[in-house]
C-alpha cells in the first residue's frame, strides 16, 4: 500500500512539475501576437519600426471564436461564406473578409442537419470557388453520432488523421453536451475547445443559438463559451433590409472589426452586402 502511495505522490509531482514548466510566463520574453486566420479590413498601427497596416482578425490561430443568432438568422449561410473565404484567401462573395490560411486544413464538423442538408452547405463552399483543393476542406455530419462519441471523433480525427487542422468549424456546439445547462459538461467541452486550439494551434469556430428573444447564447455552455473566446460574433436581421443579416462583433479581445451585413441570393449563395453599416443599430 505504501509504494502504491509512494507512486501516486511521484506521478503526481510530475505532473505538477510539467504543468509548471508548460504554463510558466515569462514577462522577458518576446512573444508574438497570434497570427490571424480570418480578418476584416486593415488597421493602421503607428510603431517605432513605422507604420504597420495590420489585418484585424475575426480570429486568430490558437484561439476560439463563437458565432450566435437566433434561429434562422441564416448562421449556416455565414459559415459557408467564411469557409469558402477561408479556402480561397479571398473570393467576390467575401468583401473585406480575408484568409489566411498557408497550408493548413479546413475541418468542418455540421452537428444538426441531416445527410442531404450537410451536402449542400459543404457543396455551397465550392460553389463559391470552384478552385477549392478537396484534400484540404474536410466534411463530416455527426447528426446522427451521440454526443459523448461527436467529442470522442473530432479529437480523433484532429489528432490521427489530419496534419494540419488549422480551422475548425463545429455548426453545432450545443450537441457535443447532452444539457447546455449542465455546468460540468459545459465546463468539460469549452475546456476541450481550448485544449485543441492551443495543442493544434488552429482557430475553432463555433456556432451556438440565441436564447429566444434576447442576444444572450443559450445554457451554462454559452455563458462559459462567452468567457473564454477572443471574439463573439453576432448575426441579427437588418432594419433597413430585411433581407439582409448584419454582422457585429459584440466583443473582442483585440480590435473589433466593423460591423457590415451580407445577403444570399436566389441560387443560394451568400456575399457580403458593400460593407454595409446599419445606421438605426447601436453597436457599443
Amino acid at each position: 500500500m505504501q509504494l502504491r502511495f509512494d507512486e501516486q505522490q511521484t506521478e503526481h509531482e510530475m505532473l505538477m512539475q510539467f504543468i509548471e514548466k508548460d504554463c510558466r510566463v515569462n514577462t522577458k520574453e518576446i512573444i508574438e501576437y497570434p497570427p490571424v486566420a480570418l480578418s476584416y479590413g486593415e488597421k493602421l498601427l503607428k510603431s517605432k519600426k513605422g507604420d504597420l497596416l495590420l489585418p484585424i482578425p475575426i480570429g486568430t490561430y490558437g484561439n476560439l471564436s463563437v458565432v450566435s443568432a437566433p434561429p434562422k438568422t441564416k448562421k449556416t449561410f455565414f459559415i459557408s461564406l467564411l469557409a469558402s473565404v477561408y479556402l480561397s484567401d479571398r473570393n467576390i462573395y467575401g468583401g473585406n473578409i480575408k484568409g489566411h490560411r498557408g497550408k493548413g486544413h479546413l475541418v468542418h464538423f455540421d452537428t444538426e442537419q441531416g445527410l442531404w442538408h450537410c451536402q449542400k452547405v459543404f457543396k455551397r463552399v465550392y460553389d463559391m470557388n470552384s478552385k477549392i483543393d478537396s484534400n484540404v476542406y474536410h466534411t463530416f455530419g455527426l447528426r446522427t453520432v451521440g454526443y459523448k462519441h461527436r467529442i470522442q471523433f473530432i479529437e480523433h480525427y484532429l489528432s490521427k488523421k489530419i496534419k494540419e487542422p488549422s480551422l475548425v468549424i463545429i455548426d453545432g456546439i450545443a450537441d457535443l453536451v447532452s444539457d447546455v445547462n449542465d455546468l460540468q459538461q459545459s465546463n468539460a467541452c469549452v475546456q476541450k475547445l481550448m485544449e485543441w486550439s492551443t495543442k493544434y494551434n488552429c482557430h475553432i469556430i463555433n456556432v451556438i443559438h440565441n436564447n429566444f428573444g434576447t442576444s444572450k447564447m443559450t445554457g451554462h455552455l454559452g455563458s462559459m463559451l462567452e468567457k473564454k473566446v477572443e471574439s463573439h460574433i453576432e448575426l441579427e436581421a437588418n432594419t433597413v433590409n430585411k433581407e439582409w443579416v448584419t454582422v457585429k462583433c459584440k466583443r473582442s479581445r483585440g480590435y473589433a472589426f466593423e460591423t457590415f451585413s451580407f445577403t444570399v441570393n436566389e441560387l443560394g449563395i451568400p456575399s457580403v452586402v458593400n460593407n454595409f453599416y446599419d445606421p438605426l443599430k447601436r453597436y457599443d
